[in-house]
This record gives C-alpha cells, structure tokens and sequence, in this order.
C-alpha cells in the first residue's frame, strides 16, 4: 500500500481512510449492479476500516450476499499481507489470526487462497502457514528474475510445494508464481500513449481533484479505441498462456491504487469483455472470476504437478543490478521496536490469560484489559506489512507504525502493572521506603535462569527474593550515558510464572558477598595494524563453558575456546562499511529496498579503546572504534557479556551464549554498515539462514557477472550459522538483518544504513533513507560443538526473544503475595514451545453451523468478548533427525499441563487460525508426480487429554475449564 508514502502521518492516516472508503464502497455498488463481476479482498485492517467506519447497514447486507454468492471473496484474509522475509512466524500467525477471526465472526467464511503477492522474495515457511490455516493454494510473484525466466520457459511456474523437510507432504500446498508481468494489468497499450486498463487513473487522496480527472487516467472505452484494446489484452493473454499447462489463464484486472471508483473500471471492463467473447476470431474465452473461481477449474483438470522441496526464493532480484537485500537491515530501530513490541505481547497474553483463570475476581478489569492487548495485537500485526517492517516506507510512515506500537505497549505495560498489582497487597512493608520492588515474569513454558538488567541511577547495597533472602546480583557502570549503573540480577523462574525481588538503595555492603561490584580495567588504546605475526599479548576471560580471549596488540577478540569439547577457534571482529553510489548517472544505487555496493567492505575505524569490567558474575568486554588513535567520540561500540552462574544453579542456557550489544550511527551518508567475524573455520562460505525463525536453509556462495555481494545477501530473522566437521558458530537476533558469508570462515552481519541518491521514485516518496538514528542491537554467539549447537539455538533463540519481563511496582515498600506460593507453573518439554497461550475475545461459537446460524438470524454481538475459550498453540522446535532425542515426537497431558489452570473440561483442536474444526478441514489433494502419504492423523485424545506433536508440527486449540 503505497498511497500516503509522502503525506504527514494525520494525512496518511486520513489519506488510507479516504482510499479505503472509496474502494469498497464504490466495489460493492458496482458488484451489485452485474451478476457476473466479481472482487477479490486482500487485508483485513483496510476492509474491516470500512466495515467499522463507512459502511451502512444497506452495505452491509449486500456484503453478506456477495460472500454468499461467491462474488466477493477474501484472499489470505490476515491483517495485512505480510512480508515473508523479516517476520517471525509467531508474528505472522498473529497477524493472520486476527484477520480470520474478524472474517468468521462476521461472515462465517474463511478464506481458502493466498494471494501474496508483493513481498519482496518468498519464503519457504509461508507455504506451510497457509496449508496449516487450511489455504488450498498458494500464489506468489516477486521471485528472482532469472529463475522465474527459466520457470517460464519451462511451464515450471506451478507446482506443489513441499516447503517443510519434516511436514512434506502433510503440509504441502500448490502453488501458482505469476508470471513476468505480475500481478498488474499491462500498463503498456501501442496504440496510446497513456497507459492501458486504469481508467480510474492513480488514486489522490485524500484531497481529490475536484474534476474528476486523476493522473494517469487510461483512454475510455469507445467505438474507436474497443478494437485496439481487444487485441493488446488478447495478444497479452496468448503470450501468458504459453508459459503454462493448462488452458487456463489468470489475468489479474487492478494494480495498486485501483478501484477507487469501481464503476469507471468495471463499466469500461464490462465492453471489452462483451466484445472479446462476440468476436470468435480472437480465440479466446474471458471472463471475470475470483481466485478461487481460477484454482477450482486448475483443480478440476485433475493434472499432475511437479515437486518443489524445501528451498526458498530468498533473496530476490529484479535484475542483474538491483538485487532486494538492503530492505533486510532498513529502519533498524522500527525492526527492533517491532520486535520487542511482539515480545511483551507475548508475554501479556499468558500473563492475562493465566490470571483471569485463577483470579476471576481480581480488580483487573477483564475488557479494558482485552482493549489493551488488541491494540497492540493490531499494531503487531500491522507492521508485519510488506512496506512495515522490511523499513521500505518514507519516515512519516514509519513514524505512524512506531506510534502505535508505542502506544499499544504503552497500554499493555499498564495492564501488566495491574496484573502485578492484583498479585500483590500492599500489607507487611517489611522493608519500608529505600527500596525498589520489581517483579519479574517469564514468558516461556520452561523454567529459566537468567540475569535481568535493571538500569540504575542510585547506588545499591543489595538485591533480595521475596522471602528476604540475597540473590547473586552485580552492579558496574553503565554502558549507556542515560544511566549511572548496571544491576544484574540473577533470577530463576518457572514456566510462566513470577519472582519478586526487592532492590535496597544505598551504599554498598562489603560484607554481602551476594551483591557484587563490577571492577573497571582500562587498556591502552590500539591502531588498526596489519595481520602481521607479532608477539603474542593476550587476556583471557572464562566462565564454565567459554575462554574468551583479548589480543591486546589490537583490542579485537582473538579466540573462542568451548570449554566442554576443548574446541579452539580463532574468532577476530571488526567494523566495515560498504560505500553506495548516490547518482543513478553512475550506476545502480541503494535505496530502502536495494543494496548495491561499488566495492568490497572497507574499514570503518582507525583504532580500538578496550575495556573490561570483571566481577564474579558478569564480565563484560567493551570495545571502542575510533576514527583515529586520538578521537575523543567513538564511531562504533560492542559490548560483550560472558556470565558466570554460582554453584547449584542450572547453567544450561545463560552459560552457553555471549552476548553482544552493538552501538552503531549516527553514520556518514551512503554508508552501509556491517560487523564482519573472521574465524578459522574452513566453511566454503557456506552459511545457513532461518525462514522466519522456523526453518533453516542452506545458503553457497555463488558468483554471478555483476553485484555478487549483495546477491549473496540473505534475512537473519532469528538464527545464522556457520560451520566445519566438527564446530558450529551460531549467531542468535532480537531483531532482523541482512547476513551473509563473503569469504571462507566469515560472517557478516549489516546493522545500520544511511543512504541518499537522486532516483526520481526514491525522491518524489522519500524512499532515499537518510536514516540519522544510533542502534543498539543485540546478537547471541554460541560456539560449540555440532550436536551441542544444534540442540541448544533453538531453546536460546526463544530466551532471546522472550527475555523475563521487568515490571517496577507502583508501590514502595516490600510486598507480599495475595495468592498462594504453590501455583503449579506450566512446563513444556525442552522441545516443544508454548506458541500462544491467550484468551482471544472471539465470540462465535465452535461449531459451524450453529455460527452461521447466529449469522443469519443476526445474532452476533459486536464487541462482547468471549473470556470463557483459552487459545493454546504449541509448536515444535526441531526437524526430523535433527537431534537424536530432542527430534523425537513428544505426547503430552494437557490436563497435567494445564493443571495450575484449573480442571480442563473440553479440547478441541483447530486449524491454524482457530476458524476451522481440525476435523472438518478438508484440504484439496492435487496430484503430484511422486505419492505422499495420506493427511496427518490428529492424536488428541478426547478422554485423557493428551496431544502428540511430531517434528516441526504447530497444533492449535480451543480449550475450556470447569
């Protein structure tokens, strides 16, 4: 949606309500008027704008019709369409959930087809979601150039894709790529110099000219110019045909910002269609049809289809020069925002969840609390859009999807500060004023040990539990200037549970050995040198599973050694940046979306500030990078932690990872930035990228005649790793970037991108991103073995993600529990993630025809919650063969689960989305050239309550308590 790229954010918002308005408005006017036309509906946050703010009831009426009548139907039918490059899957589930839940709840339909057409790139877990929500097909556009070519050529552009190596063929779903002209009408007419098909013209809003005559308009359809437009959609037609199986073709009628008048289109439509099909002599048949009027008749010709594995189609190309890859580190600060937004989303939801069942009559106001969970669910949702998070939008763009986010969270924060009241009386200050209380809540279904970071601007002499006992805690300066200290709190918590923990103020206490003071060491700052052999100068640094090792003739990291196997690897990190070409008179550029480098990375720093802060629980490195030996500012800054955990804690997950801040920006203009780790590893620049955090691909280097860097660039949303016969190095994100591996043993990962060039596009929409803002990502490095790498990322990755929650008391004194301490915590196995545990608010009812009769008699309450049905989805984490254990299916008592719940009466499983009864799904079988297996078996047992979830498996259900 490209309509307010150059508006204020009032008038983008003003400008999306006026288009949106107009659309359907006018779209359902015009379907009413004919039979045989017919529209196909995409996102669900600018439709259901209409519905909840436009539309009449006479409107609305005619909406129920046409869905009925199939004239108007829902595709995808999420939120947005998301992008399938930076999004977590978690996110895009969420996103699809809320837009499906709006569908069947109004209209009693859920939509069977995926219409995704504008990410840039295809992902390969998305072809799973959509066979998990039950789509029978899958259709994409936006694919290298060059592969869709030979796709073409081949008649190759539909397929049954297989996209998961552990689900196959129990998940696989057809699919339709579009072929070179996309999913645009031609613009190009020989006979006119205006383009062809838009007679509407291109949408201005939301001030439209009040002539009626809008940019762009195509030429009307008359006596005169009928003819020549008949042959050019024809001659169009019979050239796509060619490049596909089946006689028939689908012809997409639209672009962006089309159809906000409906009635100029279709009228003009109408007469081109009429005389087509009069006209014999043309050799074809026309005639308007849905998606899913196009897949019904590719399914009844009961062909057989060719297979397509588990491989992407990441990154994407348009050409030679212009490769789709710097969209992977665009905006960074929105990417991190966007993440942490979904993580206290999150974290809100079992939270609420969790307390409306055990407190039902707790002072936590059930509906406004709900209001406060869907406008950040709305907001999550929203900026999973394909010019959302991929940071392609011009600034007052980006400043609209932050707010919201801002906002939503802002409303969350306050309701989990109400659950955490209500938790809590404010009896028994037994420590009075001079202290800060917190609580600390683990999202996770497992029980976690970790450090917490609170930022001080007081000294403190101590931390203690709930019961007034010290725990491990160490505080140091701060890292960031808006704080004096760093408090890091050890904390161990069970599955979805909370710990209480008072900070005393005040002087340190020598004598409380529990509390420790992190000590400074200065080194002396280092030139960027040559790779000259020289005498060895190294400081060690070590917890129970790493040796970290310091070479102080340049400051950098030398080596990583993994204690448990005694596997050294020499590991060196440094700062470059690629430099980008501004002036399209001199080559390809970089843009939001593009990244084009005129060279290799050089250099960005002349010299390198060491420090290290040493305490008995956290060490923690901090490198400075200058532009000169006498610099008084630092251009670059990393900030790594190694911890140590005491003697009878569980070390499994905090021990095994190093954590690395980065500081980065404001940076100088057309400057992409990268931090490159060079190890020892004989890796043939092989590198391994996830799919939306689900699945991971293999990525060769390959080398192609021009703009081989940036070609070789892939979306780390989660996970990358590289690795040797024996070792693996993985790196683990909170947010999305551009990764790749330019050379044997390396690792680049793009963080920050200031960029400007005079492409008249770029210009007119602000797309150029001079992007002035200072970042601080984070990455987790883990180095071990093979087997131990890879049965410890995925747990580590989800710590990341999902990081106990701080919430500062509003009161201050010491407080003590208004509930039972022996709530029982829930816990899932190491290899099974609790995906959602959340109460939904959806009213309609689980059985379908008692919904559609609620429909059709008009009983559906608008904005009544439903706080009885419980939203589970578990997932698990690992391929098949992945892990000698931890690959294995796993059953599991969800009354056991469950059980600190209350007593759980009725499961019933769904699909995906919720909208389906798993058991009433049936998906179209399209016949292949290689057999599958039949449609999984669903093992949920209705009288013990178990559940079995094999590799990979996302199981979804509805579940009640007495």
């Amino acid at each position: 949606m490209l309509l307010c790229l150059e508006l204020t954010e009032e008038k983008c918002q003003e400008s999306m309500h006026a288009y949106a308005a107009n659309v359907y408005t006018t779209v359902v006017e015009e379907l009413m008027r004919g039979d045989r036309r017919r529209f196909i509906v995409v996102e669900q946050e600018f439709f259901r704008l209409w519905w909840k703010l436009f539309a009449g009831n006479v409107e609305k009426q005619q909406v129920h019709q046409l869905m009925r009548e199939g004239r108007l139907e829902f595709v995808i039918g999420g939120q947005v369409m998301h992008d399938e490059a930076l999004t977590t899957i978690d996110d895009q589930i969420l996103q699809l959930t809320e837009g499906h839940g709006f569908i069947y709840e109004t209209f009693g339909v859920r939509p069977r087809f995926s219409w995704h057409v504008d990410p840039f790139g295809a992902s390969a877990a998305s072809p799973t979601l959509f066979a998990m929500a039950g789509f029978n097909g899958h259709l994409i556009s936006r694919i290298d150039y060059d592969t869709k070519a030979d796709m073409q050529n081949g008649k190759e552009l539909q397929f049954i894709w297989r996209a998961s190596p552990s689900l196959s063929d129990k998940q696989e779903i057809f699919t339709h790529v579009m072929d070179q002209y996309s999913y645009c009408t031609p613009s190009y007419i020989p006979f006119s110099d205006r383009s062809g098909f838009y007679w509407n013209g291109i949408a201005v809003f939301p001030d439209p000219p009040k002539d009626g005559m809008y940019p762009n308009m195509s030429l009307p359809v008359t006596a005169d110019t009928i003819h020549p437009y008949a042959e050019t959609m024809v001659k169009n037609i019979k050239e796509r045909a060619a490049w596909f199986r089946s006689s028939d073709v689908l012809w997409p009628w639209g672009c962006d910002k089309q159809f906000f008048n409906a009635s100029v289109q279709f009228n003009n439509m109408d007469l081109l269609l009429d005389y087509i099909n009069k006209h014999t002599e043309f050799g074809v048949t026309v005639h308007y049809s849905t998606l899913g009027d196009y897949f019904k008749n590719l399914y009844n010709r009961n062909l057989t289809w060719g297979l397509r594995g588990s491989q992407d189609f990441l990154p994407y190309s348009s050409d030679s020069s212009q490769a789709w890859t710097g969209f992977y580190t665009s905006r960074n600060v929105l990417k991190g925002v966007a993440r942490r937004a979904s993580s206290l989303l999150y974290a809100a939801e079992s939270a609420f969840a969790q307390h409306l069942l055990k407190h039902p009559t707790g002072s936590v106001e059930k509906v406004w609390a709900m209001e406060q969970l869907r406008s950040l669910r709305w907001a999550v949702s929203e900026v999973q859009h394909h010019d959302g998070i991929t940071g392609t939008e011009s600034p007052k763009v980006r400043d609209m999807y932050i707010a919201n986010l801002l906002q939503g969270a802002a409303g969350v924060r306050k309701l989990m500060a109400a659950i955490v009241m209500d938790l809590y009386s404010s009896q028994a200050n037994s420590f009075g004023n001079g202290y800060i209380n917190i609580t600390v809540y683990n999202p996770l279904a497992w029980d976690v040990t970790t450090f917490v970071l609170v930022p001080m601007n007081n000294s403190v002499s101590g931390v203690y539990d709930e019961f007034g006992q010290p725990v491990p805690a160490q505080i140091q300066n701060a890292t960031e200037p808006s704080n004096a200290f760093d408090l890091h709190i050890l904390v161990t918590l069970k599955g979805l549970s909370y710990g209480r923990y008072s900070i005393k103020l005040g002087s340190c206490d020598a004598a409380n050995d529990r509390l420790v003071t992190g000590r400074k060491i200065t080194f002396v700052r280092q030139p960027k040198r040559n790779k000259a052999k020289r005498q060895n100068l190294v400081t060690p640094i070590m917890n129970d599973c790493y040796t970290v090792v310091i070479d102080q003739n340049t400051n950098l990291l030398h080596s990583i050694t993994a204690r448990e196997s005694n596997q050294t690897v020499q590991v060196t990190q440094e700062f470059l940046e690629y430099h980008s070409n501004g002036d399209i008179s001199k080559g390809p550029i970089s843009d939001n979306y593009l990244f084009t480098s005129t060279g290799p990375a050089i250099s960005a720093y002349k010299a390198v500030g060491l420090e290290i802060i040493a305490g008995k629980l956290v060490t923690e490195i901090r490198q400075y990078f200058y532009s000169n030996i006498t610099a008084q500012t630092y251009l670059y800054a990393v900030y790594s932690r190694i911890y140590n955990v005491p003697e009878g804690y569980d070390k499994s997950l905090v021990c095994h990872h190093i954590e690395q801040s980065y500081r980065v920006g404001p940076m100088d203009l057309n400057r992409e930035s990268i931090i490159r780790t060079s190890t020892d590893l004989r890796t043939d620049r092989l590198i391994y990228t996830d799919n939306n955090g689900y699945q991971m691909q293999r990525r060769q280097f390959k080398n192609y005649d021009t703009n081989t860097v940036a070609r070789n660039y892939y979306p780390m949303v989660r996970t990358a790793y590289i690795e040797d016969n024996s070792t693996r190095l993985v790196f683990l994100s909170e947010r999305a970037h551009g990764v790749s591996s330019q050379d044997n043993g390396e690792v680049e990962i793009m963080l920050h991108r200031r960029l400007w060039n005079n492409l008249e596009w770029d210009l007119n929409y602000n797309l150029t991103l001079n992007d002035t803002s200072v970042v601080r990502p984070t990455i987790w490095l883990m180095l071990g073995s093979r087997a131990l790498a890879g049965a410890l990322y995925q747990r580590l990755g989800m710590a990341l993600e999902h990081r106990p929650l701080v919430i500062y008391s509003l009161h201050t004194g010491q407080e003590k529990r208004s509930y039972k301490t022996t709530d029982l915590p829930i816990t899932l196995p190491d290899n099974i993630h609790l995906q959602i545990l959340s109460i939904p608010g959806w009213f309609y009812s689980s059985r379908h025809h008692e919904h559609m009769q609620d429909i059709h008699t008009g009983n559906i309450r608008d904005n009544v919650a439903d706080f009885h049905r419980v939203l589970l989805r578990l997932q698990h984490l690992y391929e098949t063969n992945e892990d000698p254990v931890l690959s294995k299916p796993v059953t599991i008592n969800l009354q056991s689960l469950l059980k600190g719940l209350g007593t759980v009466s009725l499961v019933e499983e769904r699909s995906l989305t919720g909208t389906w009864d798993i058991h009433t799904l049936k998906r179209w079988k399209w016949k292949a050239n290689i057999k599958g297996t039949d449609q999984r078996e669903h093992t949920l047992g209705t009288s013990d309550f178990t559940i079995t979830l094999s590799p990979k498996e996302i199981r979804t259900l509805f579940v009640y308590f007495q």
